[in-house]
């Protein structure tokens, strides 16, 4: 995971600006600025637009009682693709419009489930509880310890100085 975090913090921004250096040198300085700000632009005003459209399904499809067809990775997926789109680069904007627009974002949705759903499966398999583990647990507040009570009865406060009945009786 961290190999994975690595890469996509230092390879893709090494990417991206290799990318803009390339199109600046080819349409000029301010037509590449002018490009990041119109897909910055776009970005937000189509990541608004998704959002709304997927929100407004969701409250639709509880009002009639039924599950929403878009499910939280979808939603998900237009955030991430707002935000993509809003970064500067080209990479990150084409990726964040595929993210955006309607059946690729079901496409991913979709392969997504299907690698979180394996990834569940497996983990369940080899890390979930056993079933003839009764052994304790640990509660909110710590472990917890199995006992029995017993009660005891308050008798009058003794001398110090006199033996204990249990010191008498083993000598």
């Amino acid at each position: 995971m961290l190999g994975k975090l690595l890469l996509l913090f230092t390879v893709v921004p090494v990417v991206e600006l290799y990318l803009l250096i390339t199109i600046g040198e080819r349409l000029g300085a301010g037509a590449t600025v002018a490009l990041v700000l119109v897909t910055g632009l776009l970005g937000a005003t189509l990541a608004k637009r998704e959002g709304s459209r997927v929100l407004r399904n969701w409250q639709q499809s509880l009002e009639r009682g039924e599950m929403p067809k878009e499910g939280v990775t979808s939603s998900l997926l237009v955030l991430v693709g707002g935000v993509l789109l809003v970064t500067p680069g080209v990479v990150t904007d084409l990726t964040g419009l595929l993210l955006l627009v309607p059946w690729s974002r079901r496409l991913v949705a979709g392969m997504l489930r299907k690698r979180l759903q394996h990834r569940f499966e497996m983990r369940s398999v080899v890390t979930g509880p056993a079933f003839f583990d009764l052994g304790a647990q640990a509660g909110p507040h710590g472990s917890v310890i199995d006992v029995d009570v017993v009660e005891v009865e308050a008798t009058e406060p003794r001398d110090e100085d006199e033996p204990d009945a249990r010191d008498r009786s083993a000598s």
